[in-house]
């Protein structure tokens, strides 16, 4: 009873010194926002609205061909490798992580970004060219960033599988065979990086486990003493800009 009577007094408090405050007091402006949808009998008006569809549509993707048509995957696989080998738990964590694969991909990915605003945005904001030549100019260089990460194996399944014909050029891959040969390129690539900085943490698991044996500590946790040692071996050697410079290098 006295819990409730502290709280509905406490609240009193609050709405009082609140309606006393004529910062408070004061009617806050509410923008006015009206949603209206007709029929309309000019063409051009439903033209624009499903531009707008469209428009709003490639938005919503925009999460998945960051992900899947940029560098992103490899970088953010590799980074997760390297915080398992270390067997760190959640350091650094996940936040820290993406946010470092975010800005690594946007260094990668900047030739490819200058390209796209030179050839196809610009142009098509200043109504030099039309739409659909902006999203063909814009398409190329990315088509071109994916197939130089795409092993020729993994175009050749989709390409089969699809029962589309050998393309004469890299302009005439379609996008629904390129993109998911890309993520499966990616994906393998990642995991050889991956299995290749396990190996130094492996061999000291495997020093210190043995160790403990021969000393009769079966009790003791073998990772509890191997971390140290990683973690002393990856700042010695200077283990994030190694892993970096060979993520960038990578592509």
């Amino acid at each position: 009873m006295k819990v409730k009577a502290f709280s509905f007094s406490l609240m009193t408090m609050l709405l009082l010194l609140f309606s006393q405050n004529p910062a408070f007091a004061a009617p806050v402006p509410i923008p006015d926002i009206n949603l209206n949808i007709g029929q309309s009998t000019d063409p051009q008006q439903v033209v624009d609205s499903l531009r707008i569809l469209v428009l709003l549509t490639v938005l919503a993707l925009v999460p998945a061909i960051l992900v899947m048509m940029t560098s992103f995957t490899r970088i953010v696989i590799v980074l997760s490798f390297v915080r398992n080998a270390l067997a760190t738990q959640q350091t650094p964590p996940n936040q820290v992580l993406v946010g470092l694969a975010l800005f690594l991909t946007f260094f990668t990915m900047m030739p490819v970004y200058q390209d796209i605003n030179a050839n196809a945005i610009e142009p098509y904001l200043a109504e030099e060219i039309p739409q659909e030549q902006a999203l063909e100019a814009a398409g190329k260089p990315l088509r071109e960033f994916m197939l130089k990460q795409t092993r020729e194996k993994d175009l050749a399944l989709f390409l089969s599988v699809s029962k589309q014909e050998r393309p004469l050029n890299k302009d005439g891959v379609q996008l629904s065979a390129l993109i998911p040969a890309f993520v499966i390129s990616e994906l393998k690539t990642a995991f050889q990086m991956g299995f290749m900085i396990f190996i130094p943490f492996l061999v000291i698991d495997m020093v210190v486990a043995s160790i403990l044996m021969s000393m009769g500590m079966f009790m003791l946790p073998p990772v509890m003493i191997s971390l140290p040692f990683k973690l002393l071996l990856f700042v010695m050697v200077d283990g994030w800009y190694l892993v970096v410079k060979a993520l960038l290098n990578s592509f």
